[in-house]
């Protein structure tokens, strides 16, 4: 068996789930009581938490917190940034690399993939992820073990800001230490390169890691304990209890590992008109979508569109009072890096006639644990054969290619965040 094909960890498949889901939800009805109340109440909450960023932005105040790379590495980050970032569950670091640094590994990216002829073996897969972005050449390249992806996962500034970002994650609660922050494992994930000229409609709002397991999976069910009991004002979305025993239904968008923050690396000068990530910044909004799909307005069988296989929509028939939030990031340059909360609801806006080119390199956090850690070897074992991780289809274009790295070539870093010693 092929790294790309190993079996994963999942949770079993119910049989029929129209069933499952209505049974879930009637258990859950009575688990809140008054759910139509306490959905009551945190749509009162998000109402003027929208309207708040709304106001913010209109006023030309900036939404997401920006940081930069060295005061992180310094342990300098002003007190107002952190909580701003505690806040809105996103973030901007400036100059996590350097623009020349970040402009080189863009061309070595063509390079590499030049060399490789990946454009006549190319053939594209619709993986429902992005196929909202794809055409004949791809927008994501389904690419992973290039020099410059390794060089910037195994980078020490790296490392340290996603160190800085899972500390903003509460690691330890219910007498139990749930990860350890202070220890990367590599999530490997593609690269995107959106060329000038591109006209696109862009993805609508979602969120990624489980649509219908946050519902029906019992350590779901436990991550969300405080809202599904009724508790609203007691939930937290940095509580990392239960996240790392989460596994979910095998499909070609589980994640296998616990990432406090997605993020990505910009290759590239983008502008927020550039069909860039926008993000609702309101780490607790989740409360809201979980609450939502258990009203009495929505079938007994239907949790707001979610479905098995794809990532949680955010439709404006069900979660429209969220969806005037949404904001972009502001204007990047090559070597910023852009982060925002697992649990966060995000799109990509459309474009029309991009100008320059839109190129990232997709880097998130995923601290160490027994979870993540699993999850990490088995891409060491992927990345020695070449082949694709196993959470993504196994299109396995690198096997032979000229230029991929060596174990040898990696630093102990690297070798660690991929359990290669």
């Amino acid at each position: 068996m092929s790294p790309s094909t190993a079996t994963r960890r999942s949770s079993p498949i119910p049989e029929d789930f129209p069933v499952a889901i209505a049974a879930a939800k009637a258990d859950l009805r009575a688990r809140i009581g008054d759910y139509a109340g306490v959905f009551a109440a945190v749509e009162a909450d998000m109402r003027a938490k929208v309207a708040s960023i709304v106001a913010e932005r209109e006023a030309g105040q900036p939404i997401w917190p920006v940081v930069q790379a060295q005061d992180i590495v310094d342990g300098t980050v002003p007190a107002a940034t952190v909580a701003a970032i505690r806040k809105r569950g996103c973030a901007v670091v400036k100059q996590t690399f350097t623009r020349g640094r970040a402009e080189k590994w863009d061309a070595e990216l063509v390079d590499y993939v030049e060399e490789n002829h990946f454009d006549e073996k190319y053939q594209y897969l619709d993986d429902g992820v992005f196929g909202g972005l794809a055409a004949a050449r791809p927008s994501i390249f389904p690419i992973y073990w290039s020099k410059p992806q390794m060089e910037a996962r195994e980078d020490p500034t790296m490392a340290a800001t996603r160190r800085f970002l899972n500390g903003f994650w509460k690691n330890e609660s219910m007498g139990r230490v749930w990860f350890d922050p202070d220890r990367d494992t590599a999530y490997p994930d593609r690269v995107r390169r959106r060329a000038p000229g591109t006209t696109s409609s862009g993805l609508s709002a979602h969120t990624d890691s489980g649509s219908v397991e946050r519902w029906l999976l019992p350590a779901y069910q436990q991550v969300f304990r405080h809202v599904f009991d009724g508790r609203f004002a007691e939930y937290d979305p940095w509580d990392g209890a239960f996240r790392t025993e989460v596994d979910e239904y095998a499909s070609t968008v589980m994640c296998s590992a616990f990432r406090t923050f997605q993020g990505w690396t910009a290759l590239s000068d983008m502008h927020p008109e550039d069909g860039v990530l926008h993000v609702i910044p309101i780490p607790e909004a989740m409360a809201y979508l979980l609450l939502r799909a258990l009203q009495d307005d929505v079938d007994d069988t239907d949790l707001c569109g979610a479905a098995n296989g794809e990532s949680l929509p955010i439709d404006g028939r069900y979660h429209s009072v969220l969806l005037p939030a949404l904001s972009p990031i502001p204007s990047v340059e090559p070597g910023d890096t852009v982060w925002w909360h697992g649990d966060m609801i995000h799109s990509v806006g459309p474009v029309t006639d991009q100008q320059g080119w839109g190129n990232v390199m997709y880097i998130p956090a995923s601290p160490d644990c027994p979870k993540n850690a699993d999850y990490a070897r088995r891409c060491g074992e992927a990345f020695v054969a070449g082949v694709s991780p196993s959470d993504f289809a196994p299109e396995d274009y690198e096997v032979g290619w000229l230029g991929r790295p060596t174990v040898a070539e990696l630093s102990d870093l690297g070798r660690e965040q991929l359990g290669l010693g």
